[in-house]
């Protein structure tokens, strides 16, 4: 059996150089690393500080610039076909200028914990994950916000073994807000593969990459944007969410019911006790799912005299992939953040995600990326991957073929 990458159509390819100077001296830096961000595309410049990519797919990238004792710089980029030169301008740091820094004092195990559970995710995938530079991490908890906040001062090093990469992270911004319940984190990685002399383990490699890319949202947008959502396997369904107008009523009969508990209490405790339990449980939104599976020109748009492609829909999509099960980490995962006072639910069978725009309309490349990644929020199957599921984005899907 050998692997056959398979081709994305619509992949143009071009040129990136450049070069990395000082911003103060204008003198090139030579082994600067330079890099394209959420990619393994990564070279070091020569001795006089240039660099080049010779075929970066098309699309939209931050070109990214780093040397020692110089701060991080970002160039946004985007590449059609023809080539393309960038300037990168380094200011050197505040140790490089001989000023005073203050280290940070360690970290609390307990935040820390936390940190990482969050950051590389409860996937059966994240559990062989990594990081191996923690003294790179700096986390500290706001109990005003009730929020943990980490970052990095350059970069923290995640080695995943379930899909084979190093993960390099710069400018690590890891937010978790215990109050709303939501974990948001951005920088700018770089991965490259682990070595390994193995066969056996570099086919596993490839396997669980592709498991990680079949029904990942990469996968449900790049078949967006070549208009294949059936064929690739995807359902795809309108969701919508309302107010439930009982809650108001059941909010204002808790508030009433509380301040009379003594009273009502006494007269019938356990009466009391099972009303207030039901009215605790009323949801604050009902959901309403149409059965019909859209057609994608209901959430897809072919821009006009431009060849562009657009997410843009009402309400929310609800996008079931059932070719593969899920992680049966995923069944643990509902069960523990499943709300008080509820049963957990059933193991699923199939992958379930929900997609949210919070922008009336979102672009999208053929690499399957939204040009403004923050106008796409994912709940469900998706919100449940992490790190583990890390791909770059030059990923492209490999499929077995057998040898005569």
């Amino acid at each position: 059996m050998v692997w056959l990458t398979l081709p994305v159509s619509g992949w143009a390819q071009a040129r990136l150089s450049g070069v990395v100077l000082d911003s103060l001296t204008q003198q090139p830096l030579p082994f600067s690393t330079v890099f394209l961000a959420n990619t393994t595309l990564g070279v070091t410049t020569d001795e006089a500080g240039r660099f080049a990519f010779e075929r970066v797919p098309s699309g939209s990238y931050e070109a990214v610039a780093s040397f020692l004792g110089y701060r991080l710089r970002r160039l946004p980029v985007v590449i059609a076909t023809t080539a393309q030169q960038l300037t990168f301008r380094l200011p050197p740091t505040a140790t490089a200028l001989g000023e005073v820094v203050v280290r940070a004092t360690p970290n609390n195990p307990d935040d820390y914990r936390k940190f990482v559970e969050s950051f590389l995710g409860a996937t059966s995938f994240s559990r062989q994950c990594r990081i191996r530079d923690p003294e790179a991490v700096r986390v500290r908890y706001d109990a005003q916000a009730n929020e943990l906040h980490a970052t990095c001062q350059d970069y923290v090093t995640v080695e995943n073994q379930a899909l084979g990469y190093r993960i390099k992270y710069y400018g690590l911004d890891f937010r978790l807000n215990f109050r709303q319940q939501w974990v948001a984190f951005y920088g700018w990685p770089i991965m490259e593969d682990l070595s390994s002399k193995s066969e056996r383990q570099r086919r596993r490699w490839q396997e669980n990459r592709r498991q990680a890319y079949v029904g990942s949202l990469t996968h449900f947008l790049r078949s967006v944007y070549e208009n294949r959502v059936a064929q690739e396997g995807f359902v795809v369904q309108r969701l919508r969410r309302v107010v439930n107008p009982a809650r108001a009523q059941a909010d204002s009969l808790l508030t009433l019911m509380r301040q009379q508990t003594t009273t009502r209490r006494l007269l019938n405790p356990a009466r009391f006790d099972d009303s207030l339990h039901a009215l605790t449980k009323v949801p604050r939104q009902l959901e309403y799912l149409y059965t019909r599976p859209l057609a994608t020109e209901a959430y897809r748009q072919q821009l006009p005299d431009s060849g562009r492609v657009a997410l843009q829909f009402p309400d929310l999509l609800q996008v079931t992939y059932a070719r593969e099960k899920p992680d049966p980490a995923y069944a643990l995962h509902l069960a523990r953040t499943a709300p008080l006072g509820r049963a957990a639910p059933a193991a699923p069978t199939t992958q379930v995600s929900v997609l949210q725009l919070l922008l009336p309309q979102v672009l999208l490349q053929a690499n399957g990326q939204a040009t403004n990644p923050l106008g796409v929020l994912t709940e469900g199957y998706w919100g449940f991957e992490k790190l583990g599921e890390f791909l770059p984005v030059n990923y492209q899907p490999t499929s077995p073929k057998s040898t005569p």
